[in-house]
Order: structure tokens, then sequence, then C-alpha cells
């Protein structure tokens, strides 16, 4: 356990490498910290806590710097109120997806790093299905999924419908189907559309395959913004190796999914600081993340991920704020 003192200027040196980004000697934590000791005791306690691995002495500087373990007990422990107040523009209660869009770019344009949101897992249902003609043999199939989220598909068909034919097969569809999971009415579909003409039934069972790989395929989406700031960012733009495997973090998609999918399952503002867990597989990036809902059901994750050398406690007051905006915009949009 550390004493009074040292927790104070393991504080006062995370805050102002938070601030500086150089390495922190003696002399400079002694005035940051407040604390009248001589400069002999504050590298006794700098040399406790490196030994505890707090932090860390860079090979070119006599200083010292926070590490991932040292950032977590500030973190969990140490960290105050913002002093700032942020206050970020409302979320129109628009489609479902716009919402999502805006606040990656919100999140983005408050903290200067890189702005995420996970769309929301939804069930394979359409909630209303139209068809558009746009020439011989090919047809806009209109999708609206429950949340009102629509999606637009052009498909191909061995006959030519009219526009009659298109408007029959749209009622039968929403009429019989609407609501249920497309799973099941793929199946029903075999059996219930003999009383139909054979064409206009492939002409809907196309349409239905169409909106289960629609619909399945918007549940894997995570919408990003700002990965550009990263390039503005000393930590990282010294370092080529650790931009690069940020960028393919972004790109693949597939580890940041994983990454948000585990912070949809804690409640509120959660961080998680590369190098001290596999949840975050970049060493110096770390996450600050909170779901949001739906009508009070937890359906997704927005977090901003930046280095590890960011304020903490901003962020927490960004991802917050913005959790609740996309919360309240969501819920509102019937």
């Amino acid at each position: 356990m550390l004493d009074d003192r040292a927790k104070l200027l393991l504080k006062a040196l995370v805050e102002r490498y938070i601030d500086d980004g150089q390495p922190i000697g003696s002399r400079t934590l002694s005035r940051a910290s407040g604390l009248e000791l001589s400069p002999a005791t504050i590298r006794n306690v700098m040399s406790d806590l490196e030994e505890l691995g707090l932090i860390a002495s860079p090979h070119t500087s006599a200083g010292r710097i926070p590490t991932a373990r040292g950032y977590r007990l500030f973190v969990d422990t140490m960290l105050t109120a913002q002093r700032e107040q942020i206050t970020p523009q409302i979320l129109a209660a628009e489609q479902p997806q716009k919402v999502l869009t805006n606040a990656a770019t919100l999140l983005s344009n408050l903290s200067q790093f890189v702005g995420v949101v996970s769309t929301p897992k939804r069930n394979s249902v359409f909630r209303h299905i139209e068809f558009l003609k746009l020439s011989d043999k090919r047809y806009l199939v209109i999708i609206v999924a429950p949340d009102g989220d629509v999606q637009n598909r052009v498909i191909f068909t061995d006959a030519d419908f009219t526009q009659a034919q298109l408007q029959e097969a749209a009622n039968f569809l929403n009429n019989n189907y609407a609501g249920m999971a497309i799973e099941h009415v793929r199946e029903r579909l075999k059996t219930e559309v003999e009383q139909l003409r054979g064409e206009i039934a492939k002409l809907m069972q196309t349409a239905v395959q169409v909106s289960s790989e629609v619909l399945t395929q918007a549940q894997d989406e995570v919408v990003i913004a700002g990965e550009r700031n990263l390039l503005s960012v000393s930590d990282f733009s010294s370092d080529m190796g650790q931009l690069r495997r940020a960028f393919d973090l972004f790109e693949q998609k597939t580890q940041l999914m994983r990454l948000l999918d585990t912070s949809s399952k804690a409640e509120g503002v959660r961080i998680y600081i590369g190098g001290e867990s596999h949840v975050v597989p970049i060493e110096d990036l770390s996450v600050v993340s909170a779901p949001y809902e739906v009508d009070g059901r937890i359906v997704g994750t927005l977090a901003v991920i930046g280095p590890t050398r960011m304020h903490y406690d901003k962020m927490i007051q960004i991802v917050d704020i913005t959790s609740k905006l996309v919360t309240n915009a969501l819920s509102h949009h019937k």
C-alpha cells in the first residue's frame, strides 16, 4: 500500500506528465506536488514507485513517466472532477444511423482523438418493405427496420413486374410478416406463397433474402471518426509502429468490435488502458467508453480512443455526456 505522501507524488507526476508529455524529474515534482520535501526524499519515493511498477525511467532521461499500472491506480483512486465545463451540441432525434455518425464526430471533435460508436444489436426483423421499379428486371427494395432505420438494396429478377405487381408483393409481405424474424418469414414463404403467382413468390423470396443480409450486416458495424487526429499526437508521431497498429485496428474493426462488446457489459463509464490487459491490443492506447440505451435497454457502446497520456477526467465527461445525448436522441426517434 502507498502512504499518502507517495500517492500525492504519483498523482502530481501523472498530472504533470499528461500536461507536458516530458519525463518528470525530482525538482519539477517537488514544485508540482507542493510538498516541502528535499530532492533526495523525492528521489527515494520515486525509486519506490518505480519498484512497484507504477512509473518508469526512459533511457534518454533522468525523469520518470507513468506506466499502464500507474495510470490505472491514478484513474481508479486519484482522479479529480473535471474543472472545464463541456456543453456539446444537442443530437437531434433523427434516423438512428445519422445519430450514431453525428455522435462519433462529436466525440472526436470534443476529445481531439478518435470517436467510435457501435451500432445497436438488432433482431433480423423488418417493419415495412417496399419495391420500386428502376428498369426492366431491376428493382429497388426499401427495408425499414423496427427502429426506423432505412436500408436500400437493388435486386435483379428473371421476370419483369408492373408496379401493381410490386405493390401486391409488398402488401402481402407487410400484412402477413411485418415484425417477424426474417428466418421465420423465409420458412413460412416456402409454403404460404403458393396462392400467389410463381414469379411474384420468387420476387418476395429474393427480397426476404436481401433483407436478411442487410439486417445481419448492420449488426457488425462500427462508426469511426477522427482517426487522423492521432497523426498530430506526439506519442504516436514518434513511433510509426504504434501508429500503424492503431490504424490497422480501425481498419479491420474485428478487435474494435470485441472491445466495444466488452464495454457494453459494464454500467457507466469504463476506462481501459493499453499494456495492462488484453482488452486494448495496443500498448500506448487508452479507451474511455460507455454504453448507450434505447428505452431503458443497452443496445450499443461509444468511446473515445486516444493515447494513454490523455486528460481522463475530461474524456470521462465527454463520453458520459455523449452517451446521454445518444440515449435521448434514439429513445425519442420513433
